[in-house]
């Protein structure tokens, strides 16, 4: 029973809702003929890779069986020269980099978690490296994956890995952010990139939101390459000092990393330093050394866990809304006030490089009036992003909290396609039942 509850929640404030049974397919074959047993007796299939997910996608709303993903972890067909490599669904972002460390190549997506790379596909990840390198969307070539009912379907053709198409209906991004609904993803071809001559990243103070956000907005309309650009509030940055033992001013923060040659990282230094001295941000706090810049990101990526810190024995919710960059500064000013009158815990953390920004959620579970506060914050939210013509979701996907947003955000006319898209390769409606649309 344990093991079926770890594999029925994520990292979410969701339910637990475990499968009923858990195997560990050890490849491609293995998991198609479990699929096509599960398709003849009509049993739900539920993905599992790492379990990072922030919006339910791996609870078994409806039972079946939970495809354990982790034990095909094989690094395969890596080629320096055309820059790509393929990874089965246990690789980790982390493993996957250990592994390139002798290359002379990275992959560079970063959400963050060490999550499996098939997931991070799954849900159309992204994260503090998406302003220069993009997203999965972005950089995923290829992908192997075992239709509901047993087929195994390579999305732009088997081990083709080219770097452009015009062949036909893109199959990949079909799949990419299709959270486990339309298959299971069993092997990815991804893009890779050069590790950079150069890497500083550096942290800078502001006196408000709007200044911080404003410099964001015109160091990317002076067109510096950054690589990273990372905002934390006041709330955010007292959070990380507390849990990382660190002593940075509590201030709306920016964190950027600048990547290229000696050269062009002083020339992007400099650029960006005048702005920010344009909007009264203080003088760069440096960090070029990896250590240095390890812990700096560590930090960075712990806010989770920092943020879960400021209420000991309480959940966390992630909201991920992404907005055009134009309307940064405005939605987050509007979503800090509405957080301080709602009385709600919500630091706020987000890759404002590409408009996409997190509130980090505490709250008690078993606090009925905090709840529904916290659901009337959320969807608020999430209507003054689609307002600005943004999205409810800019990573984490739709999972099970978000379907009614999703209808708002594409329309009826959106919806209608996917269901047929979703009952044309899922007709028994079994590949992770009750997600995204259905």
């Amino acid at each position: 029973m344990i093991v079926r509850q770890q594999h029925g929640r994520d990292e979410s404030m969701h339910s637990c809702w475990p499968p009923d049974a858990v195997v560990w397919p050890q490849n491609v074959e293995q998991v198609s003929r479990m699929a096509k047993l599960c398709y003849t007796h009509n049993i739900p299939i539920i993905p599992f890779g790492t379990g990072t997910g922030l919006e339910g996608g791996v609870s078994a709303l409806k039972g079946g069986v939970c495809f354990n993903m982790t034990h095909m972890e094989r690094i395969l067909n890596l080629s320096t020269e055309d820059f790509h490599v393929t990874v089965e669904p246990g690789v980790t972002r982390k493993s996957l980099n250990t592994y390139l460390r002798d290359s002379g190549l990275w992959f560079p997506v970063d959400p963050g978690a060490d999550a499996s790379l098939c997931g991070m596909a799954a849900t159309s990840a992204s994260g503090t490296n998406a302003v220069r390198y993009g997203t999965m969307r972005d950089n995923v070539i290829n992908l192997e994956v075992v239709l509901p009912d047993g087929r195994v379907l390579d999305t732009a053709g088997k081990d083709r890995r080219f770097r452009k198409t015009s062949a036909g209906y893109n199959l990949t991004n079909l799949f990419v952010g299709s959270e486990g609904t339309l298959g299971i993803i069993t092997k990815a071809t991804l893009r890779l990139y050069g590790v950079p001559e150069a890497t500083v990243a550096a942290v800078c103070a502001f006196p408000s939101v709007q200044a911080a956000v404003d410099s964001t907005v015109q160091i990317l309309q002076c067109g510096v390459p950054i690589a990273r650009i990372e905002f934390l509030d006041d709330v955010m940055i007292d959070a990380c000092n507390k849990f990382n033992s660190m002593n940075y001013p509590v201030l709306p923060t920016l964190f950027l990393e600048f990547h290229g040659t000696e050269a062009a990282v002083k020339e992007q230094l400099q650029q960006t330093g005048e702005i920010i001295q344009l909007n009264g941000g203080s003088d760069f706090t440096w960090a070029q050394d990896q250590q240095e810049r390890t812990r700096l990101w560590t930090a960075r990526h712990n806010a989770w866990y920092a943020a879960l810190a400021l209420r000991p024995g309480c959940r966390g919710y992630s909201t991920d809304v992404c907005v055009p960059i134009s309307k940064l500064p405005e939605i987050l000013v509007d979503t800090r006030e509405d957080l301080i009158q709602s009385c709600i815990t919500g630091p706020i953390a987000g890759h404002v490089g590409d408009g996409n920004f997190h509130c980090i959620i505490v709250l008690d579970l078993n606090d009925e009036d905090e709840v529904r506060r916290v659901k009337e914050f959320t969807d608020r939210l999430a209507r003054r992003a689609l307002a600005m013509h943004g999205t409810c979701t800019g990573e984490h996907g739709i999972g099970i909290g978000k379907r009614s947003l999703l209808r708002e955000e594409v329309g009826e006319v959106g919806i209608q396609v996917m269901e047929q898209i979703k009952a044309t390769l899922d007709p028994k409606n079994l590949m992770n039942p009750g997600k995204v649309v259905v």
